[in-house]
């Protein structure tokens, strides 16, 4: 039995792994804005505007699982919000090192979370790895901090960064967005419709985290996504097919998403596909590999 930080413990992804966690046995406590138990999870105060982290969270702490991070498509991407993104992400991980080095603690793993967005809202035919460049624009950029903020714990102990893609979940992130005009009848491809929409059902998703705490060997970045990754178009129409709507509107023209959205339209208008093969290579196996299916466990329960 392990016991585990996680910051971003009450979100999306951390709700769910934090579930797992408890079953296999192991300790979970996590960082947050109030003290308290929450279903017997301890909370530990930090303040990421005032850089203080309560010293007590660190104490018998084996691994470090850090999810936090202000939602990419949950606001226009003005310079403001823009530098809540990169606070929430590197800078929170530059404030836990700066700590922990105070407090002289030395976790066995700090594992963070990263997105494939990292290489750049860019559609083409190239299946981005993990030894490719980061991208140029805000997202990539974004995201080559996040994971350069976790790197530097690499001075005292192992680093594993998850890139993660869309992810198959009920409860939130994009997909519940996604599926709402389709149950109307109203779902559509978006822009050109071509871009690639590479995803993980959020299980996989927890499990890698799981499988990143307890093997030793595993460290660096890995792509999770699963293997069958469609296009923007392919993607909606098995939304639509899951809930048993029609798909039959014309495609949502790319300008109108650009006026409503900004830059951030670049993450739903764009897109490539990611290798899965490095994170295989390390015996990890993905339980829902077949979108349909996911879509169906998430979306009606099946």
């Amino acid at each position: 039995m392990a016991t585990i930080l996680i910051t971003g413990g009450s979100g999306l992804v951390g709700s769910r792994l934090t579930s797992l966690l408890l079953r296999h046995k192991h300790d979970v406590r996590w960082l947050s804005r109030f003290a308290g138990i929450t279903d017997g999870v301890e909370r530990f105060v930090w303040d990421l505007s005032k850089g203080t982290v309560d010293p007590r969270a660190f104490e018998g702490v084996d691994h470090i699982v850090h999810l936090s991070g202000a939602g990419i498509a949950d606001k226009r991407w003005t310079a403001s919000r823009m530098q809540e993104l990169y606070a929430s992400r590197g800078a929170a991980a530059r404030l836990l090192l700066k700590v922990a080095r105070e407090q002289g603690f030395v976790p066995k793993s700090f594992i963070s979370a990263s997105g494939v967005g990292i290489y750049g809202a860019v559609t083409n035919d190239h299946v981005s790895g993990e030894s490719d460049p980061a991208g140029q624009d805000a997202i990539g950029r974004l995201s080559l901090d996040w994971e350069q903020a976790a790197d530097e714990w690499s001075s005292i102990t192992r680093v594993v960064k998850l890139r993660t893609p869309m992810v198959i979940a009920r409860e939130g992130g994009a997909l519940p967005k996604l599926a709402a005009p389709v149950r109307w009848g109203l779902g559509a491809p978006l822009g050109s419709g071509h871009q690639w929409m590479p995803w993980v059902h959020i299980d996989d998703l927890s499990a890698a985290y799981l499988h990143a705490i307890t093997n030793i060997d595993v460290s660096g970045a890995f792509n999770v996504c699963a293997e069958e990754q469609p296009t923007n178009a392919e993607f909606m129409h098995a939304v639509a097919q899951v809930l048993g709507r029609p798909f039959f509107l014309p495609n949502v023209p790319a300008f109108a998403l650009r006026m409503a959205l900004g830059e951030m339209s670049s993450i739903l208008l764009e897109g490539s596909r990611a290798s899965n093969a490095k994170l295989r290579a390390t015996d990890f196996r993905f339980h829902h590999d077949k979108l349909v299916q996911a879509l169906a466990a998430e979306l009606v329960g099946k």
